[in-house]
C-alpha cells in the first residue's frame, strides 16, 4: 500500500467546505495567464512567466502584509516546490517526493500521500532528495518520484489513479523536477548525469499513463542502432566510447509548452563526464548537451535546437528555467524564448525558428568573452579548455543562475533573475580516469591543489556593473535594452526563486530565511519578514473570495533537526508553508535549536595526512556535505557531529546505517583506511571552527 491518507474519506467533504471539484482542462491551462484566482502550473501560465496580474497587494500597502495561515510540513530537508492552486485546493510536495493537499483558504490538511520510495537509493540524487512540485490536469495530480516513477493521484482524495516506471533502475536515474502538461500528455525528465546516466524525457498519455514518445538527449552505443534520425545526427558530433559512461544531458527541470506552435521546449543538461577531453576525446559539440531543444508535441521529434555551450566542459547545463514572451525587438513584436543558464549569458531566441536574437553576459565570467551572433557560438577564452593543470574558471559548476525560477513582468518589461556572482571553480582534467558505477564520474581532479593554480586575468565584457560584486544578487534584466535595470546585492550566494505581480512587486526569499518584496520598477526594498529558515522555493499568489494571498515554502535543512547549522548558525527548524494576506496576523519565525558546544577531539596534524584526508573527502563526501566541510544547508554539517557519530563512522559510511536518511553505503569506493583519513580531516575542520 503506497498511499498514505491523512483523513478518512467520510470527513473529507466537511474539510473541503466550499472547495469546488478540482478539474483542470486544456482551456484552463491556455487561459491561465488571465485567470487571477488560480496558479495551475509550475510557472503559473504556459509561458512560465511567474507573473500574476493581481494587485490587491501592491507597492503602496505591502507593509501591511501578515500571516493568513501556515502549514508545518514535518520536513527538515530542503523544500523547493512551487505550490499550485486549483478550485480552492493547494497542492505541494516535500522531499522524498511526498505530496500534500490543503484548503487554500485555511491551510487545513485535506490529504497526504507518501510514495514510499526506497530511501537507500537517495544517494543517487545529485543535490538532495528534493522535489519541485506537481502538475494538474483533468481531475489528477501528477508527481515524479526520486526513484523514477511518474504517479497520477486523484486530486480530491490523493488515491493513486495510475503509476508508471519511467527509468531503468539498473542505472542511477532520479526525478526531482515537476511534470508538465502539453496537449493531453504529461511530460517528465530525469537526472543522474554525474553518476553515469543517459538523459531523456518522456511523454505519457495523461489519462492512462501509456508512453506516447521519448526524446533521447544524447546518442547511445551506435552498435545498438539509433532510435531515430535526430539521435543518429547527434552521434556525428561525438567521438570515442562516450556511451560507456552514459553521456549525460539529463533534462531534470526545464520543460515548457507553446500551444499555438505545438512545440515542447526542453532545456538539457551537462555532459558526463564533465571533461570534454575524457568524454569525447575533445572532439565535437556533443549534441544535444546544454541545449534548448524544440520538440513537436505529437512525435517528440526535433523541430530545432540551439546549443548554449557546445562541447560542454564545465557542467554548464541549460536546464535552468525557460520562459516564453512576446517582446518588441527593434520595433518588431517577436515570439521569443528566454533563458539565463549556468554559463552566464542571457539568451533571447525566436521560439518559432530557434534563431538567436541576443546573447549577453548577465554575470561575471571568464570562460568566454561573448557570443558570436552570426554563428551562435560562444567566443571562448584561451584558457577555457583546461588541461591537467588547475585553472580557475568563472562561473563554476554552481553557475551564474541555477534552478531557482526567474519571473517576467510585462508592465516593467524586466526579467527578475536570482544570480550567483563570482562563482569560481578549480578545473583540471583527471590524470587517469576510470569509470566507477554508482559514483560521481566527473573526469576532473578534486582535493588539494599542487602548486599555484592558473588564475587568468579577468576581463569582463558585460554590463551588469563592476567585475567584483557580492556573492548573490537579485538582478532585474531588460531583455530589450540588454542591460540590467537594477539589482539587489546579498551577502550570501544562494537566493530563492522570484514572483512578480501587477502590484509592482517582486517577491523573493533568501538563504538567510528572510522573505522580501521589492518594487518591480526600481528595485526599492519594501518589505522584509524573517521566517527563521532558508528559502529556496519560488513564491506564488492566488485570489479567493476577493482576497489575494501569497504563499511560499520555507525550508532549507538537513536530513533531521539534529543535523547541520542553518545560515544564522542555529539548528534548522522544520520547513513550513507560509501564506500571507493584507492585515494578517504577526509574522513569527520558526525557531531552531541552538548549536551545541563543541568539544575538542584529538587528530593527526601532520600536513601529509591532512592533505590526503582532504583529497579523499572532496572525492567522496564534498559534493553533499560541502567542499570545505561546512554544510551548504541541505545535508549534515559533519563538523557538528557528536562523538558517538564519529565513533560510528564505519557503520554509517561503509555499512549503510543511515541509508533510510539517504546516506549511501560507500564501501565500494571508500576503504577503511580512506575513512580514517577522511575522519581525521573532518576533525581538523572541527578544530578550526572551534578556534574561530
Amino acid at each position: 500500500m503506497r498511499t498514505s491518507f491523512a483523513l478518512a474519506s467520510f470527513g473529507l467533504s466537511l474539510l473541503l467546505g466550499n472547495v469546488a471539484s478540482a478539474q483542470v482542462t486544456d482551456a484552463d491551462l491556455a487561459a491561465a495567464a488571465s485567470d487571477n484566482s488560480q496558479w495551475l502550473s509550475y510557472g503559473r501560465d504556459q509561458g512560465e512567466t511567474r507573473y500574476s496580474p493581481l494587485r490587491q497587494i501592491n507597492d503602496g500597502n505591502i507593509s501591511d502584509l501578515g500571516v493568513a495561515w501556515t502549514f508545518d510540513t514535518g520536513s527538515f530537508r530542503g523544500l523547493e516546490a512551487t505550490p499550485l492552486v486549483a478550485n480552492g485546493i493547494m497542492y505541494a510536495t516535500r522531499p522524498w517526493s511526498s505530496v500534500f493537499a490543503v484548503n487554500a483558504r485555511t491551510g487545513a490538511l485535506i490529504w497526504d500521500y507518501d510514495p514510499q520510495v526506497d530511501r537507500a537509493q537517495g544517494y543517487r540524487a545529485c543535490c538532495d532528495v528534493v522535489n519541485r512540485g506537481v502538475a494538474l490536469y483533468d481531475d489528477k495530480v501528477y508527481v515524479g518520484t526520486i526513484d523514477g516513477r511518474l504517479i497520477a493521484l486523484n486530486a480530491q482524495t490523493g488515491a493513486v489513479e495510475w503509476e508508471v516506471l519511467t527509468v531503468d533502475r539498473s542505472r542511477p536515474y532520479t526525478i526531482t523536477g515537476a511534470p508538465r502538461i502539453a496537449d493531453g500528455k504529461v511530460i517528465i525528465g530525469n537526472g543522474g548525469a554525474e553518476l553515469g546516466a543517459r538523459g531523456y524525457i518522456t511523454a505519457y498519455d495523461a489519462m492512462t499513463g501509456e508512453e506516447e514518445w521519448r526524446f533521447w538527449v544524447v546518442p547511445g552505443n551506435p552498435a545498438d542502432g539509433f532510435e531515430n534520425p535526430d539521435v543518429e545526427f547527434a552521434a556525428t558530433t561525438w567521438d570515442g566510447n562516450w556511451w560507456e559512461v552514459g553521456g549525460g544531458g539529463n533534462a531534470w527541470d526545464s520543460m515548457i509548452y507553446d500551444e499555438e506552435e505545438r512545440l515542447v521546449y526542453v532545456g538539457t543538461g551537462n555532459g558526463s563526464p564533465w571533461s570534454h577531453e575524457i568524454r569525447s576525446n575533445g572532439v565535437g559539440d556533443n549534441l544535444y548537451l546544454s541545449s534548448i531543444v524544440a520538440l513537436h508535441v505529437d512525435t517528440g521529434r526535433v523541430a530545432w535546437y540551439y546549443q548554449t555551450t557546445p562541447g560542454d566542459n564545465w557542467d554548464y547545463t541549460a536546464v535552468q528555467p525557460l520562459m516564453l514572451a512576446d517582446i518588441a525587438i527593434n520595433g518588431v513584436l517577436r515570439k521569443v524564448i528566454m533563458q539565463a543558464p549556468k554559463n552566464g549569458f542571457f539568451y533571447v531566441l525566436d521560439r518559432v525558428t530557434g534563431d538567436l536574437i541576443y546573447a549577453d553576459p548577465y554575470a561575471e565570467l571568464n570562460w568566454a568573452t561573448g557570443v558570436d551572433l552570426e554563428t551562435g557560438r560562444p567566443i571562448e577564452t584561451p584558457h577555457a579548455r583546461y588541461d591537467t593543470s588547475v585553472t580557475m574558471i568563472m562561473p563554476g559548476p554552481s553557475g551564474a543562475h541555477n534552478w531557482h525560477p526567474m519571473s517576467y513582468n510585462p508592465n516593467t518589461g524586466l526579467v527578475y533573475i536570482p544570480t550567483l556572482q563570482g562563482s569560481v571553480f578549480p578545473y583540471a582534467i583527471m590524470d587517469e580516469f576510470q569509470f566507477v558505477p554508482e559514483a560521481w564520474n566527473l573526469g576532473i581532479k578534486f582535493g588539494t591543489l599542487e602548486g599555484e593554480p592558473v588564475t587568468p586575468e579577468f576581463e569582463y565584457v558585460g554590463s551588469t556593473g563592476p567585475a567584483t560584486r557580492s556573492p548573490g544578487a537579485l538582478l532585474a534584466w531588460d531583455p530589450v535594452t540588454r542591460r540590467p535595470r537594477w539589482y539587489h546585492d546579498y551577502d550570501f550566494t544562494i537566493n530563492g526563486g522570484t514572483l512578480s505581480t501587477g502590484g509592482n512587486l517582486v517577491f523573493q526569499g533568501g538563504a538567510d530565511g528572510v522573505f522580501r518584496a521589492f518594487a518591480a520598477d526600481d528595485g526599492e526594498l519594501l518589505f522584509e519578514a524573517d521566517l527563521g529558515v532558508g528559502i529556496m522555493a519560488a513564491p506564488m499568489t492566488y485570489e479567493l473570495d476577493g482576497t489575494q494571498y501569497v504563499s511560499v515554502l520555507a525550508g532549507w535543512g538537513g536530513s533531521s533537526g539534529l543535523f547541520g547549522p542553518n545560515y544564522d548558525g542555529a539548528y534548522k527548524p522544520q520547513g513550513r508553508l507560509w501564506t500571507f494576506q493584507l492585515s494578517g496576523t504577526e509574522i513569527v519565525p520558526v525557531e531552531g535549536q541552538p548549536l551545541p558546544d563543541l568539544t575538542a577531539i584529538p587528530f593527526d596534524e601532520s600536513p601529509a595526512r591532512l592533505a590526503e584526508g582532504a583529497d579523499k573527502y572532496i572525492q567522496n563526501c564534498g559534493l553533499c556535505h560541502g567542499a570545505d566541510g561546512a554544510s551548504g544547508g541541505a545535508i549534515a554539517d559533519l563538523r557538528y557531529a557528536s562523538e558517538a557519530t564519529y565513533d560510528n563512522f564505519h557503520s554509517i559510511v561503509r555499512e549503510g546505517a543511515y541509508t533510510a536518511l539517504g546516506m549511501p553505503n560507500l564501501s565500494a569506493t571508500v576503504s577503511a583506511s580512506d575513512l580514517d583519513t577522511i575522519k581525521n580531516w573532518i576533525l581538523s575542520q572541527r578544530a578550526a571552527l572551534m578556534a574561530q
